[in-house]
């Protein structure tokens, strides 16, 4: 029996096997975690501004300082790093903005409004790959076809409820305005995005005022 056979029998450790108890080397895993996130900030920098299909591996790489054979070694392929870029940026806006509740949806659109007029970055890459992925065979298509229906589903019953608390302006459709407010969004920071002059929290709560508010005869 070799040695590496009687500890195995024996109930030691193989070798490159941690030991029982032992922990991990936590400065190569801080090390990694650091590499990754730093790679995802950059993919995050690089398709903003090219979108995915433009947007280079070879050129995120090399913002970290890798070679794109060194960067698959954090994530797979181009597909999975946009993925995480997308699910980042998402984690970023609720934490921001919160989830919408009842009653708080105009309340939790606004803060999302106020906080893409923060966050360029992420404001560009939702403008640039939400048009992108109009075509059908770009991998993001469904996802962000998904993305505006699960949307406006979930926003539906919430105006409804608001409307019966008289929150909500009594005569639009709760289903036509759940999408008009996604749309509303992404047109006013669409033209944040050419135009920084523009005022996007003003935008947003002319249009709340305008056409989501009860009108109050004065």
């Amino acid at each position: 029996m070799s040695s590496e056979a009687a500890e195995t029998a024996a109930g030691a450790p193989t070798s490159g096997a941690p030991a029982r108890g032992a922990r991990a080397p936590r400065g190569s895993y801080a090390k990694g975690q650091a590499r990754r996130q730093a790679i995802v900030d950059q993919a995050l920098i690089v398709f903003g501004r090219s979108g995915y299909h433009s947007g280079s591996l070879r050129e995120i790489a090399k913002r970290v300082g890798l070679t794109p054979t060194g960067l698959m070694h954090h994530f797979a392929n181009k597909e999975e790093l946009f993925t995480e870029v997308l699910r980042q940026r998402d984690e970023a806006i609720r934490a921001a903005a919160g989830d919408p509740a009842e009653h708080t949806l105009i309340e939790q659109a606004t803060k999302v409004v106020a906080y893409n007029q923060e966050s360029r970055g992420l404001t560009s890459l939702y403008a640039t790959v939400s048009a992108e992925a109009t075509d059908s065979e770009h991998p993001a298509h469904e996802e962000f076809a998904r993305r505006y229906r699960e949307g406006a589903e979930s926003a539906t019953p919430i105006l409804v409820a608001a409307q019966a608390d008289g929150e909500v302006r009594a005569d639009i459709d709760p289903a036509l305005a759940a999408r008009l407010i996604s749309a509303v969004m992404d047109g006013i920071q669409q033209q944040w995005l050419l135009d920084d002059t523009v005022d996007m929290n003003a935008l947003f709560a002319e249009f709340v005022r305008g056409y989501l508010l009860p009108r109050r005869d004065v």
